[in-house]
């Protein structure tokens, strides 16, 4: 008997044991790879964050430009009365319509190129779509504040040149800050945010002010705190370019501190959590 009984196999916690490490090893769930952290979905929660930074970012790059050059690179509503004044010449700058002309048209193309660009490497929320939008568009105003720190143009507040003298290549920032506005509304758009388009302000004041639940509590109202937030920021980036130009001379430094804002939303959607699947 006891000799059947040695002879018998045992059984030990071997196979059970090693039954559950090749399991749990089959069960385990890989890395997410550097590369496919940008196809994540950002959490819808947060994204609306950076959007109320540009809303600033608006405000000084315009209270800065139209300060200098007479025009807005963000709404477009002032540029498109301006063109319309220059019709019967009654802009205050020498060919004022053309630098007011040249923003709406970079911006119409900014907002074709974005939105296909959109369309062509993903969803509006996905991680990618965000973070080489935004990174485009910091490289535009980049590559304006160094046209003006490199002397191309007059970046002089106020400038010092004859008011009779018209400089074409003022163009060439209008344009590329133009074109680059026109990414923060298609991006706006694309993450589900609406109600803070961040370059218009008449129809955010509207949808502000004829909210029916305008005086619900804080908690209770989220689009309608946003609304108010992005209004404020907008006027404060407004009077904080203007500063900003008068205190130290020149209007590159506004269009740094706003290419700083770009990027460093640029790395938040890079660190930004994804969205959680239910």
């Amino acid at each position: 008997m006891l000799d059947e009984e040695k002879a018998a196999p045992r059984e030990t916690g071997n196979d059970s044991s090693g039954n559950s490490s090749s399991e749990q090893l089959s069960e385990a769930k890989p890395r997410p790879s550097f590369l496919s952290k940008f196809s994540d979905d950002l959490d819808p929660r947060i994204v609306y964050l950076p959007l109320l930074v540009c809303c600033f970012a608006t405000g000084l790059t315009d209270g800065t430009l139209y300060n200098a050059y007479g025009t807005f690179v963000s709404m477009q509503t002032g540029n498109t009365v301006f063109v319309a004044l220059g019709t019967s010449g009654q802009n205050n700058k020498p060919f004022g319509w053309a630098r007011s002309l040249t923003s709406i048209g970079s911006f119409i193309v900014g907002c074709v190129c974005f939105s296909r660009f959109h369309a062509l490497i993903g969803r509006g929320r996905q991680r990618r779509t965000v973070f080489i939008s935004f990174l485009v568009q910091t490289i535009f105003v980049a590559l304006a504040a160094g046209i003006i720190q490199g002397g191309l143009i007059d970046g002089r507040y106020p400038s010092r040149r004859d008011p009779k003298d018209v400089d074409f290549a003022e163009l060439a920032p209008i344009a590329l800050l133009s074109f680059q506005a026109a990414g923060q509304i298609v991006n706006s758009r694309g993450l589900g945010v609406a109600e803070v388009p961040t370059v218009v302000i008449t129809t955010l004041l509207c949808d502000l002010v004829s909210d029916p639940n305008i005086f619900a509590p804080f908690a209770q109202n989220p689009k309608r705190n946003k609304r108010a937030v992005a209004f404020t920021l907008t006027l404060v980036g407004a009077i904080a370019g203007g500063f900003i130009s008068k205190a130290t001379g020149f209007v590159q430094n506004s269009l740094w501190i706003v290419a700083g804002l770009k990027f460093s939303i640029t790395i938040f959607w890079f660190f930004c959590g994804k969205e959680k699947k239910a």
